[in-house]
């Protein structure tokens, strides 16, 4: 299966750690998820994508890419193919407008749901699936359900709307997949605007830090904060991490619940749902 990494900071912050230099940061961890990577970071509001169906861990780009990013919004991904060809359009991140979004996981018999998921995506949005993915496919019946209840390119949407079209979405694709007696589809997911993040985990893995046992930069950084080595008791963090995998360092990492859904809004503050 594939590894997913998403990071929102109340200020622009590196990920070089977290995509190479920690012990198993992303591109260690694609040693095993060979499949092509792509990194999505925000610069004033814009999304930034870079992918490629090379593998991360021998792939000089993505090197290179993970030293550059400064971004205060980062989704990345590896990916270990299920579904789909090895090629650049298959590669995740998956970005329309705004939007970003990344998969963990596989909808068991896909063939079997694709043609009445895809009918259910809204025409205008269908023509921009390029892959043959499963996970393009999420993303788009996502978007589907956002727009019913907001315009897609508008900024500032409610992230309580954003996790109830996530839920929908799984909830679709879990009902369809028992109609037709298959096994339940693994569906963890992150996804975000730029402004604010939401993610859930359904059979895969997901882990969540949002303080640091101790900051190395506390002597020097000016944004120090009591949230950014103790848990939040405002509901504010300094940081909002989430990853497939704990990562070494100074993070405090929590392991999410099957069905959990959380999210980090646009002033940091995070939330709490259920599937």
């Amino acid at each position: 299966m594939c590894r997913l990494f998403g990071f929102r900071s109340a200020i622009p912050s590196q990920v070089h750690s977290s995509l190479m230099s920690a012990e198993n940061a992303l591109g260690v961890q694609a040693e095993n998820h060979p499949d092509g990577w792509g990194v999505a970071y925000y610069v004033a509001g814009a999304p930034h994508l870079i992918k490629s169906s090379a593998a991360a861990y021998d792939d000089r780009l993505f090197k290179r890419v993970s030293g550059i990013v400064s971004s205060q919004t980062v989704l990345a991904h590896v990916r270990k193919a299920t579904v789909g060809e090895m090629s650049l359009v298959n590669s995740h991140p998956f970005q329309y407008g705004r939007w970003v979004m990344a998969h963990n996981g596989d909808i068991r018999g896909f063939s079997e749901v694709q043609p009445e998921l895809a009918q259910m995506v809204d025409p205008r949005l269908r023509r921009f699936i390029l892959g043959d993915t499963d996970s393009e496919l999420i993303f788009y019946l996502f978007l589907t359900y956002l727009s019913r209840r907001e315009e897609l390119h508008r900024p500032g949407v409610d992230i309580d709307i954003v996790a109830d079209s996530l839920r929908q979405t799984v909830d679709t694709i879990l009902s369809l997949s028992a109609k037709k007696g298959l096994d339940d589809p693994l569906l963890t997911i992150s996804l975000t605007d730029g402004v604010m993040m939401v993610a859930c985990r359904k059979g895969k893995e997901l882990h969540r830090s949002t303080y640091k046992a101790s900051c190395p930069d506390r002597d020097m950084c000016p944004s120090l904060t009591f949230e950014c080595e103790n848990p939040s008791k405002s509901g504010y963090v300094s940081h909002f991490i989430l990853s497939s995998e704990p990562l070494q360092g100074h993070n405090v990492w929590e392991a999410l619940d099957d069905g959990a859904v959380v999210g980090c809004d646009w002033r940091m503050h995070q939330h709490e749902w259920r599937l």
